[in-house]
């Protein structure tokens, strides 16, 4: 009876974690062998900023920290490489003044692999505001700029697994996106699923690219006061589907059924 009811008892449904300072961004590591492993980016109104991963310990019931890192700015973006099947390295991708590529090692140890930079042939470098990685080719990530600017990075990761080379990256194409900043940008599974991507800026509109064909784009929405669009997302069941919101809105607008929703 005893045993019944030790077998019977619930798990917590409910985790917390407290971190040491206000949080800005966060992101689901995926891999099937790390669950509920978590990044977790710093808001500290200085240069110095932290980033930490924590992991849920089951037998004790709660998130502890398993590494922690030193990052320049608060992080505007995290995400872990969308990398199911371990055919790349365990990376960690970060966005803010650049877009900084990591790499955990077996014993949770973070080690820098690089940082790129579109514009080498200057001092300043324009915020990055947010960066996405391509699901159907871990290879590819594109960032969005207040400089107006998407740019798309082909990600060299040496793949084979246990290799010790370094990572590295060099721009495959970067556009003038928008009229004015650019907030966010987010690839799409249509098609092939790596070629197309959207981004969406403070002119208010909604922007479809193909890599393959930059020079042209089309405004597939266009907010109806013209109030900046901060983040967009795709449906991950259904790519015909994106959603978006705009500055101080309380509704978040599916743009192919044209609901909007409020939150």
């Amino acid at each position: 009876m005893v045993g019944n009811n030790q077998s019977s008892v619930k798990r917590k449904e409910i985790y917390k974690y407290n971190a040491p300072w206000c949080i800005f961004s966060m992101n689901w590591s995926i891999r099937p062998d790390r669950p509920f492993r978590l990044a977790v980016g710093s808001f500290i109104e200085e240069y110095n900023n932290e980033v930490q991963i924590v992991c849920l310990d089951e037998d004790q019931g709660e998130f502890t920290v398993e590494s922690t890192f030193a990052h320049h700015y608060p992080t505007s973006k995290i995400m872990w490489i969308p990398d199911t099947g371990r055919q790349f390295p365990d990376l960690l991708a970060t966005s803010g003044d650049y877009l900084r590529v990591w790499r955990v090692h077996e014993d949770n140890k973070v080690k820098f692999e690089c940082r790129l930079n579109s514009n080498t042939n200057s001092d300043y470098c324009a915020p990055l505001t947010s960066f996405d990685w391509n699901e159907v080719d871990p290879n590819i990530l594109g960032t969005s700029s207040i400089d107006t600017t998407c740019t798309i990075w082909a990600l060299e990761t040496q793949q084979a697994i246990g290799h010790t080379g370094c990572v590295s990256g060099h721009v495959e194409s970067q556009l003038i996106a928008h009229d004015k900043e650019v907030y966010d940008i987010a690839f799409s599974r249509m098609g092939s699923g790596k070629d197309m991507f959207a981004s969406v800026g403070a002119d208010g509109s909604v922007r479809m690219f193909d890599i393959r064909n930059l020079k042209h784009s089309t405004i597939i929405y266009e907010d109806p006061g013209h109030a900046p669009l901060l983040r967009l997302a795709w449906n991950k069941q259904d790519a015909n589907y994106l959603a978006t919101f705009a500055t101080d809105s309380v509704e978040v607008s599916d743009l192919i059924c044209n609901r909007h929703f409020r939150i």
